[in-house]
């Protein structure tokens, strides 16, 4: 024999069936069907979160690459940076050298023809 559950008539509710008994068979498998349609969903969605982590991960991975070639890349400039100072700040001691000679030279030049005025 079914068990049987008891839904309220048509009077309460005009829009359902007028059913005065399901079989709780008929109910436990209904219900287990709706389970099992929120399971698959419930898998399609968690597989969509899988493989949007893995390209977050990709993208994670490929963004960790630019950074590391961009820190060696600026590590290489601001090498070349220092270089370029050092050899800049030669030169300008080199120019200053020579200026200065030229002025000592000018002045004791200066100092041997005197005015002709």
């Amino acid at each position: 024999m079914f068990s049987t559950i008891a839904v309220p008539s048509s009077e309460t509710n005009p829009h359902h069936r007028d059913i005065s008994a399901v079989p709780e068979s008929e109910v436990l498998r209904r219900r287990n069907e709706e389970l099992e349609k929120e399971l698959k969903k419930s898998i399609e969605r968690e597989e969509n979160m899988m493989q949007e982590l893995q390209k977050t991960w990709e993208r994670l991975r490929v963004a960790e690459e630019a950074e590391e070639r961009l820190c060696s890349q600026l590590g290489e400039l601001e090498a070349e940076a220092v270089d370029q100072a050092r050899t800049y700040r030669t030169r300008v001691l080199h120019l200053m050298d020579q200026l200065s000679l030229a002025q000592k030279l000018l002045e004791s030049a200066s100092a041997v023809v005197p005015n002709s005025k």
